[in-house]
């Protein structure tokens, strides 16, 4: 996952949870990714709920994940 990547979910009230993969830098030589996960209700600003650096294949298994079992769908960059 060596691009940037967001998942949205539409939450009722009009707000939408998020998770988006970044790119980090990690140790020498090694591939690692930022995940944030939060929730967004314009025009408040965006909420960050966690924050945790993933290894590229953990980040590839919990997008697989949240996009299978947990509603989330590709989005472009909400900010």
């Amino acid at each position: 996952m060596p691009t940037p990547l967001w998942l949205v979910r539409p939450r009722p009230d009009g707000g939408c949870d998020y998770v988006s993969f970044l790119p980090a830098q990690g140790p020498i030589g090694a591939i690692t990714v930022e995940m944030r996960e939060g929730s967004h209700l314009p025009p408040q600003l965006p909420l960050l709920k966690h924050r945790k650096r993933l290894g590229a294949e953990e980040a590839e298994h919990c997008r697989r994940r949240l996009q299978q079992e947990a509603g989330f769908r590709s989005s472009e960059p909400l900010f």
